[in-house]
């Protein structure tokens, strides 16, 4: 199935073109033309959305589910096309498109049983005591209500399951938020087939058309117009620290500030115990490469930093994890952008004083070959630049003198999305002194086992202290992530009739 982009940007049940265009960059295949987004589409895409909060949030779970379960048919009758248009804009494999793709179905019938169940909506009911002394108590009921229109970026590194209809936007349209998305114009054309799939189930449940819309381009004043849009009440973001940060600092200007929920990655290190290190430390190596080299390392959760204590132990797990971090072939980047910040970022890790290059490679346009750079606990202490996050498959491997050493590290880290202990029984001692610093510091914690993937689950966790993300309260994946858009509201003395459905 042949999908040709007509480049428009979908506003309020409408395709609409713009002014100026341009051009897609994919990383085979055919460029395409698409319309580059004003302030104007903002606006008519925030009247819209408020228009049909009225409506949209009225609605009942039961149709609200119906409608991302028919969101999800749509997404999947299309999935062929949004394969080959997905693999042409991105440079991702095949097979990683098609998880990705049942991930986002996956994701939008998640939130479909969940709010079916009802938790979510954490209603309390304390009953009126009308005898109570010294006063009496009136009945209330409190229940989580939707917040108002939602503006959700996409994300470059997942072209479905972080973008036009991915988590953010599952998880506003169930809470009952209309969305405006802002496409990522690394993949414009899989944003622009996605939006089809969601028109087609608006249309078919008699949904308000303005209950979504996609603007397209990547021109700064229209992310920077639509999140200060007064009309616009919380924002949805994954992608850099400096681009979240400046989106953070204009929600928090606003004359109503409004909470901006950004996930901007982190380094999300390794903390390698001794008995885990002398017992495994070479299937360790591999696993970590393998972590670490998947998508090109194009992961907000890919563990750059390993983190051991110096001895023979150590000198075999480097030796591993050079080896094998060799045998993997070069991979396309997202984006010549990507590709290039990338041996930026591998070239400031090698120029830094005190840092040794274990495997170091040259790569060229938009390709990424791993780097492997190691380095002395104080050396990396004493760094600002070994401790910020390279975009691709780097590794740095920590060496500290002791166990002691290993806590100071763990304590110096900003905050981070995930930390991952490897430990074997022997380990139990350190670890139990590592848990209290690493919960602290990270959204979640694994033991023996690698950060790379994040399950879609209520458990599920992704976010951590900042710079990780900028609301530590939450999280962009599970189900949890739906309260994002939820706010709390108190019932006092009212009549059945008028409280919510």
């Amino acid at each position: 199935m042949t999908f040709t982009p007509h480049g428009k940007h979908l506003i309020a049940g409408e395709w609409v073109a713009g002014d100026a265009t341009f051009s897609s960059s994919p990383a085979h295949g055919t460029a395409h033309d698409f319309s580059v987004g004003t302030p104007d589409h903002v606006d008519a895409a925030a009247q819209a959305a408020e228009e049909a909060f009225w409506s949209y949030s009225q609605t009942t779970r039961k149709d609200r589910a119906a409608f991302l379960h028919r969101i999800a048919d749509e997404i999947e009758a299309r999935g062929e096309a949004i394969t080959e248009i997905g693999m042409q804009e991105s440079g991702l494999p095949e097979g990683r498109l098609q998880g990705e793709r049942g991930r986002t179905i996956g994701q939008l019938l998640l939130f479909a049983d969940h709010i079916l169940k009802g938790d979510y909506l954490d209603q309390r009911h304390d009953s009126a005591l009308p005898d109570r002394a010294p006063a009496p108590r009136p009945d209330l009921k409190m229940v989580q209500r939707p917040i108002g229109p939602v503006a959700v970026f996409g994300a470059s590194n997942f072209p479905l399951a972080f973008s036009t209809a991915g988590g953010d936007t599952a998880a506003a349209l169930a809470a009952g938020c209309p969305v405006v998305v802002k496409g990522h114009s690394a993949h414009p054309g899989t944003g622009e087939i996605v939006a089809e799939a969601i028109h087609a189930a608006i249309r078919a449940c008699g949904i308000h058309p303005g209950t979504f819309s996609l603007i397209q381009g990547s021109k700064r004043d229209v992310g920077t117009t639509l999140v200060q849009h007064p009309l616009i009440k919380a924002v949805g973001f994954t992608g850099s620290l400096g681009g979240g940060r400046t989106l953070f600092d204009l929600c928090a200007s606003r004359p109503e500030p409004i909470p901006f929920f950004g996930e901007l990655g982190s380094v999300n290190p390794m903390f390698l115990l001794p008995d885990a290190l002398s017992n495994r430390g070479a299937a360790i190596a591999v696993g970590w490469a393998g972590s670490l080299t998947i998508g090109a390392g194009q992961f907000c959760t890919n563990p750059g930093i390993a983190v051991l204590i110096d001895g023979q132990d150590a000198d075999a797990f480097v030796t591993a994890a050079a080896e094998a971090l060799g045998k993997v072939d070069s991979q396309t980047m997202l984006t010549d952008g990507i590709a290039q910040a990338y041996r930026i970022g591998r070239d400031r890790i090698a120029g830094t004083s005190g840092v040794r290059e274990v495997l170091a490679t040259s790569c060229e346009g938009r390709q990424a070959t791993p780097n492997l750079y190691e380095t002395d606990a104080q050396t990396w202490l004493n760094s600002r630049t070994l401790r910020e996050e390279v975009f691709g498959p780097l590794g740095i491997v920590v060496r500290a003198k002791n166990c002691g050493q290993m806590v100071e590290i763990a304590k110096r880290l900003e905050g981070q999305l995930t930390c991952t202990l490897h430990i074997d029984d022997a380990d139990t001692a350190v670890a139990q002194i590592l848990m209290p610093v690493l919960e602290r510091k990270a959204g979640r914690v694994l033991a023996n086992g690698f950060a790379t993937g994040v399950e879609v689950a209520d458990s599920m966790v992704h976010s951590g202290p900042y710079p990780a993300s900028t609301n530590f309260g939450h999280t962009s994946v599970g189900t949890l992530s739906i309260r994002r858009f939820l706010r709390p509201v108190c019932y006092q003395n009212m009549p059945e009739a008028l409280l919510p459905r």
